[in-house]
């Protein structure tokens, strides 16, 4: 019996793609079917897919030309099941060809002809719907914003505001098709959704005149300082029946929702503990972190992402939270909170003018957690336990600045009408405003 393996992404199943299986399956008696896992096509790049990766098996299912289909989740991957059933040929569309060479120590390898006039990107691209994006804030982030729309299908980056003209003028220059608008309700009147990239302390009311306008919005994280404030917004935008989304990147990066998903299966029993860093030594002590009455300070800059993992996995109600900082001109240069819950203790560190290390450890009753620094730009991780053949390594490609990721998400709720993200729940979202409220009072802060 001759085996043949082919493998795709097979989303939104066309024409073009029974042709493939059909000559795929031409060469042999037994044909094979990869369909790639959607984490796996995130990390190479494509945040367009339509289907999810049920869909698609069951879509190369319906053709009948399969006699065998599998799940392709990693890299490397090929070889490996080429041996492990014994593949005679290997078959991939003519695009592709000469970057399988390496399979031929292997197996034959065939590069089939493709399907002129049809594909999955002219098929989504066609019935695309378009949104398009203002952008309220040209600060250091924001450019890395218009770098990475373009990765993103469905977004149309049609304008920039900011206090600044010239530092939007400047701006503007990346994307010709940018346009720069004078005041900021001539941009939300102009748009389907904005991106506010302002100073945390005009979050609130750029994004409350956004929603009240009738248009969805992604706020750069922290969403705001203050628990009402943050539940005043996610009502608003809740009973307008638009989208608000927090831009905390690594809220939406294939690698940590991975591993926030595989804890909470217990595949390290219940969690008990959570440590997690994050630190910046910044040199020029004139930017705006450091300033008291733009909201500078290492707890309102930086802890939206320690605080992310500790409030995904053991929820938005502790019982007590201590906060521990050093204060320096007005702004802490390094806060360290401890939270505790009713089965669980956490702690965080934050530091603009102190320097630690910044990893992510979560403690269970059967193994723990390691994401070595810088663990918010999660591309590796490690499960850990008592008998270390058990060990096992995760390994990811992080994308760009990683903003794709959350841009991706946001459009993708829009166009399918999904008001809430999991990714980064309103409660969530509201319980960290909740944590920089506290601060801001000072209530069960000691200074240092």
């Amino acid at each position: 019996m001759k085996r043949v393996i082919t493998y795709g992404t097979y989303d939104l199943l066309h024409q073009g793609h029974i042709n493939l299986l059909q000559r795929a399956k031409a060469l042999g008696d037994y044909l094979i079917v990869g369909v790639t896992n959607d984490s796996f096509d995130r990390e190479r790049g494509k945040l367009n897919v339509r289907n999810n990766v049920l869909e698609r098996v069951e879509a190369v299912r319906a053709t009948g030309l399969a006699d065998e289909i599998i799940v392709e989740d990693y890299v490397g991957q090929k070889i490996d099941d080429i041996q492990k059933y014994g593949v005679d040929i290997f078959a991939i569309g003519s695009d592709w060809e000469g970057k399988f060479e390496y399979l031929r120590e292997y197996c034959d390898v065939v590069y089939l002809p493709r399907t002129e006039g049809i594909s999955s990107t002219l098929l989504r691209d066609e019935s695309q719907k378009h949104i398009r994006v203002g952008i309220i804030g040209a600060g250091r982030i924001a450019k890395r914003f218009v770098q990475e729309v373009s990765y993103v299908n469905g977004v149309n980056l049609v304008g920039i505001y900011d206090v600044n003209e010239e530092v939007a003028s400047e701006l503007s220059t990346i994307n010709d098709s940018v346009r720069v608008y004078p005041k900021a309700k001539l941009l939300i009147d102009d748009v389907d959704a904005v991106y506010v990239a302002t100073p945390h302390l005009s979050h609130y009311e750029y994004v409350k005149s956004a929603l009240l306008a009738g248009k969805h919005v992604l706020c750069e994280t922290p969403l705001v300082l203050n628990g009402s404030q943050a539940q005043e917004l996610y009502d608003l935008a809740q009973n307008k029946h638009l989208v608000l989304l927090e831009a905390n990147k690594t809220a939406h990066c294939p690698a940590f929702n991975h591993l926030m998903v595989m804890i909470k299966s217990g595949v390290i029993g219940e969690v008990v503990d959570i440590e997690a860093s994050l630190s910046k030594l910044l040199l020029d002590k004139n930017l705006r972190e450091f300033d008291s009455a733009q909201a500078g300070g290492s707890m309102y800059e930086l802890a939206s992402y320690p605080l992310l993992p500790i409030i995904k996995l053991l929820g938005p109600n502790y019982e007590d939270l201590s906060l521990f900082s050093r204060i320096n001109n007005g702004v802490d240069i390094f806060t360290k909170g401890v939270m505790r819950y009713s089965n669980a203790i956490c702690s965080f560190k934050l530091g603009l003018g102190v320097k630690t290390e910044g990893n992510l450890i979560i403690s269970g009753t059967e193994g723990y957690a390691y994401v070595p620094a810088p663990w918010w730009k999660t591309d590796y991780f490690e499960l850990r336990y008592e008998d270390q053949n058990d060990n096992k390594k995760f390994f990811y490609k992080w994308d760009g600045a990683g903003l794709r990721y959350e841009i991706q998400e946001f459009i993708s709720c829009i166009l399918n009408n999904r008001l809430i993200s999991v990714r980064l729940a309103p409660k969530e979202s509201i319980a960290m405003a909740n944590i920089m409220q506290q601060f801001a009072e000072r209530k069960n802060t000691i200074e240092i």
